[in-house]
């Protein structure tokens, strides 16, 4: 087992302002590793002495640039690898290309596989990431893979509200089981589950069809882990202010925001939407009124104390 001071805590160029919370947090300075060559390729070195040590990288593979992001990580953790790291942690907060998880059409590869065995054969002895689109990921590899939970900081977030006749929702019944742990840690009075309909050749886009559970004269919480163009969202939304809701607000993980998101949340029923920080955010979401953002520094710094100690994680941080 590790020492809880016997680890050098690397960031990769995608979110680097979480990565300096995470070390503000442990009291533990953050190394960046990351440049580039004249040609613009990715190049390592890492400044310090490894040898023997743990080392975690916090790198989210997320846009606008996925891609180069993955290809940070890989080489950070194969540089950790030959300098004889003792073992290596890659805490990825959002893992890119989770949502392409299964064969959904013909021809097509399972994306997200593929990218979690590159960074199993790049040398990575454990995964850890922050709401994980399908639990189900985690069996992709033989690695150890931890999944946190971005409601241990929404939660407490929300509950200073004090917000009466709450009812959670889910936009789909995917999600059933995040709104269900939101319900019962916030004592909400009821679930909602919205249907829908996702015609897998249009991309993004998504109807919704119906809804189970009383809404009317009631404070409904939507709860997700992403939201991209914010269709579902939104049409999720629109139904249940339609059914009778009193006031919207939804409390997401992941913020991509892309195409018009911004635009339909700002004409949307939705009085507040809770983020997180997994993913940086560019000007117009950080000037939002509706947008208001959660840190998950100190999720991922309480994962870090209890891995490097040898604690529980499941014990306090997964639902």
């Amino acid at each position: 087992m590790a020492s809880q001071i016997d680890y050098v805590l690397l960031s990769g160029t995608a979110n680097p302002q979480l990565s300096f919370q995470v070390g503000k947090i442990l009291k533990t300075k953050v190394y960046e590793p990351v440049t580039r060559f004249a040609d613009g390729e990715v190049r390592i070195q890492i400044p310090v002495n490894i040898r023997r040590r743990s080392v975690i990288i916090i790198q989210p593979t997320c846009p606008p640039q996925v891609d180069q992001s993955i290809m940070e990580l890989i080489l950070m953790i194969d540089a950790a690898k030959r300098a004889s790291a003792s073992e290596i942690i890659a805490i990825i907060p959002y893992f890119g290309y989770a949502r392409q998880d299964r064969k959904d059409r013909p021809r097509v590869p399972i994306s997200s596989s593929v990218v979690a065995r590159l960074i199993e054969h790049a040398g990575a002895n454990r995964i850890c990431t922050v709401d994980i689109h399908s639990d189900q990921e985690q069996g992709f590899v033989s690695t150890p893979w931890d999944n946190l939970y971005a409601s241990f900081c929404l939660v407490p977030k929300i509950k200073k509200l004090k917000l009466k006749n709450l009812v959670v929702a889910s936009p789909d019944k995917g999600g059933v089981p995040m709104a269900t742990a939101f319900a019962k840690r916030l004592k909400a009075t009821g679930l909602a589950i919205v249907y829908k309909e996702r015609d897998v050749h249009l991309n993004d886009s998504a109807a919704s069809l119906d809804m189970i559970g009383d809404v009317k004269g009631k404070t409904v919480l939507m709860v997700d882990d992403l939201v991209s163009t914010a269709s579902t969202l939104c049409n999720g939304a629109d139904l249940i202010k339609l059914r009778g809701a009193k006031n919207i607000l939804a409390a997401i993980t992941h913020g991509i925001f892309s195409q018009d998101a911004l635009e339909r949340i700002a004409s949307s029923p939705i009085d507040k939407l809770f983020i997180t920080n997994t993913v940086p955010q560019r000007e117009e979401v950080l000037k939002s009124k509706k947008i208001e953002i959660v840190s998950v520094a100190p999720l991922i710094a309480e994962a870090i104390k209890r891995i490097e100690t040898g604690e529980s994680i499941s014990e306090k941080l997964i639902l």
